[in-house]
């Protein structure tokens, strides 16, 4: 959690943290996150829907629940219907996983890529029911033979029907290949695109490659300039992005949010080999998804914020009158320090905080880079500070929607433009709505700490997302709260 406004040190001279980015006047953009317009003044197709081709997940939900019918009607008595109920809705629980109803422009993973969790899940679901039916109707417990029998019938059934439907996919897209343009430094562009065209099983067809500068006679066409994209998105029916390793994140970043933004689905490919965390495979590369969309699960993580920001701002209401009256009294008017920071997709929006010091002015609080120093500080905002009680009132933002419970920290615009620029994926991070607290903070990567750290662990939350993982992140923090360290 960042400082809401700077002091100067001892000396008079600002003590920024040492982060190694260059200085920007105060008349530098402050936005890294591009409007569709790019910087030529062309316009990409905005809201353009989907090209067709995208996978339902329809046809796997169907064999997931015909084979759980499958399994139940073998092994189950058709006089009770009940445990069959619950072995479906178990099914559609444990198997809507996105690993397991995947649409993303990979190989379609093969029946024995699948095996090995299919059969978990189908073994869990069976052992539930199984616990479920000897607590609360003893008289119908499954035996040993029923379990393994149930077992093995839905996972044949299963695994059956995936083949067929995965089968039908891949034949599908060596038919019909998802176009694609590839954005990079041309050599190394060309050189991605040559190898995505010589396995043809990936289901992507490189139409041509995005870069600054044409590259020799051989390989794809070279686009140069934006109205040459628009048109090779709309003739050839562009779904896919790839962009080839961080260089092009840092050099192509408004093109990449403009892509994204007119329907198309950016993925990072790295060509050295990084651990990419849950990383898919093209052609051998590891590549990971930039452009989220509304992500698998948001709904449940979205009600999560609503029902604990709610109920922490009724139960934290007299905490956060108390704190306002007594900064008040101690420390004159202006008790809430309101901030622009940037949000989902750079969105800007006000961030609320209790006031706990100063600044000189709005250029101040807005463009410099330090953590105030607590000896200069009223003993009741360095109890503010050190209890982290002074972001209480983010609550309203997270209830609000400006932010999540959990999710990477918010900065100022002009702090994100700096890091943008320096450090390789931290434009990456705006694919969620920012937090109050994160994985990065649990690992004490709070305040004037390095912020090539925390960009990588913010992605590496958002590439490994899940509803457990944010409730895990929110214990830490209520622990690491009983043990304040300051923010």
């Amino acid at each position: 959690m960042t400082a809401d406004s700077t002091v100067p040190s001892p000396g008079g001279r600002p003590r920024t943290a040492d982060h190694g980015f260059p200085p920007v006047s105060p008349a530098s953009p402050v936005s890294v996150i591009p409007p569709r317009e790019a910087a030529d003044g062309f316009r990409f197709p905005g809201g353009r829907r989907p090209p067709a081709g995208r996978a339902s997940r329809l046809p796997l939900l169907g064999v997931d629940v015909g084979a759980a019918l499958a399994g139940g009607l073998l092994a189950l008595p058709l006089a009770h219907p009940l445990p069959l109920a619950v072995l479906v809705l178990a099914v559609l629980g444990l198997n809507t996983h996105p690993s397991l109803h995947r649409d993303v422009p990979v190989p379609v993973p093969a029946v024995l890529d699948e095996l090995p969790v299919l059969c978990g899940r189908i073994a869990l679901g069976w052992c539930a029911l199984a616990t479920l039916l000897a607590a609360y109707s003893p008289e119908h417990a499954l035996s040993a033979r029923t379990l393994l029998l149930g077992c093995a019938a839905q996972s044949v059934a299963s695994c059956a029907g995936r083949g067929a439907v995965r089968g039908h996919r891949r034949r599908a897209l060596l038919r019909r290949p998802r176009a694609a343009l590839v954005v990079g430094r041309a050599a190394e562009a060309q050189r991605v695109a040559s190898a995505v065209l010589r396995h043809p099983g990936c289901g992507v067809r490189p139409v041509g490659v995005v870069a600054d500068e044409a590259a020799g006679p051989e390989g794809l066409p070279v686009l140069t300039t934006g109205e040459e994209v628009q048109r090779a998105i709309v003739q050839n029916g562009v779904q896919d992005v790839l962009a080839v390793g961080p260089a092009a994140l840092a050099e192509q970043g408004p093109l990449l949010r403009a892509l994204g933004e007119s329907g198309c689905t950016v993925w990072e490919l790295g060509t050295d080999g990084p651990a990419y965390a849950r990383a898919e495979r093209l052609a051998g590369f590891a590549c990971r998804r930039l452009s989220a969309g509304r992500r698998y699960g948001s709904a449940g993580k979205r009600l999560l914020d609503v029902l604990t920001s709610g109920a922490l701002l009724l139960l934290a209401g007299p905490v956060l009158l108390g704190c306002a009256v007594v900064l008040r009294a101690a420390d004159g008017p202006g008790v809430v320090f309101r901030q622009e920071r940037i949000g989902k997709d750079g969105r800007p929006f006000t961030l609320l905080k209790f006031r706990t010091h100063r600044p000189v002015d709005a250029h101040e609080a807005a463009t410099r880079w330090s953590v105030a120093d607590e000896r200069e500080m009223r003993r009741f905002c360095r109890f503010l500070r050190r209890t982290s009680l002074d972001e209480l009132l983010q609550l309203w933002n997270v209830f609000r929607g400006d932010m999540s419970l959990v999710g990477p920290r918010p900065e100022r615009p002009y702090f994100v433009a700096q890091f943008s620029q320096t450090y390789p994926g931290y434009a990456a991070r705006h694919r969620m709505r920012t937090g109050i607290t994160g994985l990065a903070q649990i690992h004490g990567l709070r305040g004037d700490t390095s912020i090539e750290d925390r960009c990588r662990f913010d992605n590496a939350y958002i590439d490994d997302w899940s509803l457990w993982q944010d409730v895990c992140i929110l214990l830490r923090t209520a622990v690491s709260l009983v043990r304040p360290t300051g923010s």
